[in-house]
Parts: structure tokens; sequence; C-alpha cells
């Protein structure tokens, strides 16, 4: 069955690689490097206080500590832990695989960027309220998702390196959201 998997994973991961094209190559590289994401960060930030206003006070330290946890948990915890190889690092796949960003680190699972995109996403779409904010909502999904694909079609990581990233992630950015729900109305019983 384990083996079953990883065929698996190695046949997805050369579909997304083999797709490449000049323009996706710089889209994907752009979508994973961390440098790019600071200006939205801020930007976001911004957004997060103007909307929440006293109780971004709560909001921000929650969202922060979801995506440090994700990066913290499946940089020094997974990748040290299970020690599997990127898909980059296996020199009978290496070979085969499209590398226009280079290989990046020698562990690949779990996926820090997918971890972290779907932690931000997820928690944001559980504290915005429902019904609003949609477009916001439907953004940073597509963000995580973009960012999640982008670590494949590099050859950075396999899939169930980004599905196991994204499934932490969103299990923390939901956590990070439901201490928010269960802390805001306490510090702040009038609705603002």
């Amino acid at each position: 069955m384990l083996e079953a998997v990883k065929t698996l994973d190695r046949q997805l991961l050369l579909a997304v690689n083999r797709a490449h094209t000049p323009l996706l190559d710089k889209v994907m590289g752009f979508a994973s490097d961390r440098n790019v994401w600071i200006p939205a960060y801020v930007l976001l930030i911004a957004a997060l206080i103007y909307l929440f206003r006293r109780r971004a006070l709560l909001v921000l330290p929650l969202v922060i500590a979801a995506v440090a946890l994700a990066d913290s948990i499946t940089s020094r915890l997974f990748k040290p832990f299970f020690a599997r190889p990127r898909p980059c690092h296996e020199s009978v796949l290496a070979t085969y695989l499209h590398l226009p960003d280079g290989c990046g680190g020698q562990f690949g699972f779990l996926s820090s960027h997918a971890a972290n995109s779907f932690a931000l996403a997820v928690f944001l779409s559980v504290v915005l309220p429902a019904g609003r904010y949609r477009l916001l909502k439907w953004t940073v999904f597509s963000w995580a998702l973009l960012l999640s694909y982008s670590r494949m079609y590099l050859g950075a990581h396999y899939p169930t390196d980004v599905l196991g990233g994204a499934a932490l992630g969103s299990l923390l950015g939901w956590a990070a959201a439901a201490a928010y729900r269960r802390w805001a109305p306490r510090l702040w019983p009038s609705h603002v």
C-alpha cells in the first residue's frame, strides 16, 4: 500500500512539473518567493487592523501564532523527524525534474509554504463575518492553492508533502480562529 502511494506521489509530481512553460516558471517562482509576501502581509495587517479595530489586538497575535506554529512545526519537527528528501534531492527522480528555481533544503515533508498559507486562509475564512469579505476570503484561498501548487511545479515537494502541510496549516488556522471566537466576546462584549 505504501509503495503504491509513493508511486502515485511521484507520478503526480512529474505530471505537474513537466507541464512547464517559461511564463509559468516565472509565475511559480514569484509565488514561492517569500520576499514577495512581505508587502502583501503588510497590507493584510493594515486591513485587519482597519476591519477589526480594537479586536485586532487579539486577531493579529492569533494569526501570527498560527502561521509561526505552522512554519516551526513543519521545519523543526516534521522535516528533521521524517528526513524525507525533497524530490530534487532524489538522484533517480532529479534527472527527470525541471528545476527553474533550484532545489532548496534537503528535506521536504511537510511543506512549510503550504502550511503557512493555509493557516492564514483558514483563520481568515473563519474569523471574518460570514457572507462578507468574500473577495478577501477567495483571494487568500486562491493564493494558498497557487503557492502549494507552485511547490510541486518547482520540484520542491511531493503532492503528499503539500497536502500534509495544507492539512496541518488548516488545523492550526482553525484552532487559532476558534480561540478568537471564544475569547473576543469575553474581552469585548459589545459587537464592534
